[in-house]
């Protein structure tokens, strides 16, 4: 990728990372910070969020906020807290990086667990739309706020054996493609998808367990564009959908 971004770049923003705790979502939560956002992390292990925490004060960067939560269990009223606590304490939210998920069975479709389809569900794309839904007033108080949402292939074009993982992510590109018109002439917020393709990540290791991660771009690869993306050089780019093949 060519883009290179300005060290603030990200300078007196607030963006929110889920899924902080690890593999893109932490290396995207410490590029921003690194460009001078105050990053809000966002999982369900509190131990791995305080080392990030404790990564980032490190750095000398801007304070980061914790906010452990498990999107399978989280429901309306803990994520209408969570808008609660960050208008008080940040008024505004200029970015919202939707990355937490869970990869489920690769089974076909006939013998996938029903209860297992319903908590990638959940966590891929129900929560995701109410975690947008009840952040928006945060988002539009800004202006210049930006969303991103980590796909991927099988979300563009759903593929066999990739079960509800697959089909969240298409239900999550819908509702970004939805979110993104619907805001087209109405708002300073930019929506975008970005499907990062293979990358080393846990996640990837558990679906390709044969796979070489070595032969994988790491998470850190991809900074460019999520950078891009997060800040105010994006400012045209609405409702499109990046690939990690993106040159900036």
């Amino acid at each position: 990728m060519n883009y290179q971004p300005n060290s603030d770049l990200l300078k007196d923003r607030t963006i929110l990372v889920t899924g902080a705790g690890d593999g893109i979502g932490r290396a995207a939560a410490l590029a921003f910070a690194e460009h001078g956002a105050t990053v809000i992390l966002l999982g369900r292990t509190v131990e791995k969020l305080e080392q990030l925490y404790d990564d980032i004060v490190a750095a000398g960067c801007p304070e980061p906020g914790i906010v452990p939560m498990d999107l399978e269990k989280a429901g309306q009223s803990e994520i209408t807290e969570l808008a609660q606590v960050l208008i008080e304490n940040y008024g505004q939210l200029d970015g919202l990086l939707h990355n937490a998920s869970i990869l489920g069975e690769r089974v076909p479709f006939d013998h996938y667990s029903i209860e297992q389809w319903q908590r990638v569900m959940q966590v891929n794309s129900t929560a995701v739309f109410v975690l947008t839904r009840l952040l928006m007033p945060l988002l539009r108080a800004s202006k210049d706020a930006r969303v991103v949402f980590t796909s991927s292939s099988v979300g563009e074009t759903p593929r066999a054996y990739w079960g509800a993982y697959s089909v969240s992510k298409y239900a999550m590109e819908g509702f970004a493609k939805l979110m993104a018109d619907e805001l087209e002439n109405t708002s300073n917020i930019r929506v975008n998808i970005l499907n990062p393709g293979g990358t080393r990540t846990a996640m990837r290791a558990k679906a390709y367990p044969a796979e070489d991660p070595n032969a994988l771009k790491t998470p850190e690869d991809l900074m460019p564009l999520y950078l891009y993306l997060m800040g105010p050089d994006s400012r045209e780019e609405h409702g499109k959908t990046f690939t990690s093949a993106w040159s900036g």
